[in-house]
């Protein structure tokens, strides 16, 4: 995955050398961090730099490396089913595509791709969180690549992957539909979005304390507009662009709740009623998946 990557300056041919990465176009060097490429073209912005510093280092590593394994089996679920929700309909493009997983922190979400078929090019603003995700890699004998990038300025030419693909990571973003923009551009085949999106849903939860509008790293979380983000896929060339919202509380913390309906009593009736309120939030739930196809693909079955 690794000749797939270009300068983020100039969007050179990049050579890799043992510690660093030079542009043979335009000359620009960039360091490797124990073989991660760090393809930042510029000084990055305020918002950008407390995003990584908020990731580099955490207070359960092994936790985010291990996820979902080791947590209850409520969050395993939860995890499987927000990703088969992601994907949904377009499972026949996945086997062997190459795909941009775009802020994908620890890895969870580029795994799950390898794991169904994918080629799987991990990026992330975070070096600390690609560690992990490397490490996530190479307790699963995951075959990915990984680089440090501004999902706001890919270090790819345009169309150098078949699919582009986020989960919750766009709403870290100070523009969200910057980083939009940026997967229609290298994405050739699919762009793929899971995210929060403002809702009644949200705003109950806000007001309830379940969810938040500001994010550890002090940023505001920008939940994406479907329509908006509908409209700037449309705007890029992709002709077929599906929509769907549901309602989901997804808890990376893996709080008390979360193993309590985890016993084998409870899970069942649990799952089901998840289930239930996912569908329940079709109109105006919380979450969104986003999928834009270019050209054919058959339709969910």
């Amino acid at each position: 995955m690794l000749p797939l990557l270009a300068c983020p300056g100039c969007r050179g041919e990049l050579r890799f050398e043992t510690s660093s990465a030079e542009c043979a176009a335009c000359g620009a060097r960039y360091p490797l961090d124990g073989g991660i490429p760090l393809l930042v073209a510029h000084e990055i912005g305020a918002h950008a730099r407390a995003q990584a510093a908020a990731h580099d280092h955490v207070s359960a590593p092994e936790l985010e490396i291990e996820r979902p394994c080791g947590t209850p089996s409520l969050f395993g679920w939860l995890v499987m089913e927000r990703f088969r929700r992601s994907v949904a309909g377009l499972e026949e493009l996945l086997a062997g595509a190459t795909t941009a997983v775009v802020c994908t922190g620890p890895g969870m979400d580029a795994e799950l791709l390898a794991r169904a078929g994918a080629r799987a090019l991990a990026l992330d603003v975070s070096a600390g969180a690609l560690r992990r995700a490397r490490e996530r890699f190479r307790r699963r004998a995951i075959d990915a690549a990984s680089a440090v990038a501004l999902a706001e300025r890919l270090p790819l030419r345009d169309g150098a992957v078949e699919i582009a693909y986020v989960h919750d990571g766009l709403h870290h973003l100070e523009d969200p539909l910057a980083g939009l923009r940026e997967m229609a551009r290298v994405a050739r085949r699919a762009v793929i979005v899971s995210e929060p999106t403002d809702s009644p849903v949200t705003r109950l939860a806000v007001r309830a304390g379940v969810a938040t509008d500001s994010e550890d790293a002090g940023n505001r979380v920008g939940r994406i507009d479907p329509r908006a983000a509908a409209r700037e896929l449309r705007a890029a060339g992709f002709t077929d662009v599906r929509t769907s919202r549901y309602a989901m509380h997804y808890d990376p913390d893996v709080g008390r709740l979360a193993r309590s309906l985890s016993r084998p009593r409870l899970a069942p009736a649990a799952r089901a009623g998840l289930r239930a309120l996912a569908a329940a939030g079709r109109p105006v739930g919380n979450k969104v998946v986003i999928q834009a196809i270019s050209g054919t693909v058959a339709s969910r079955g």
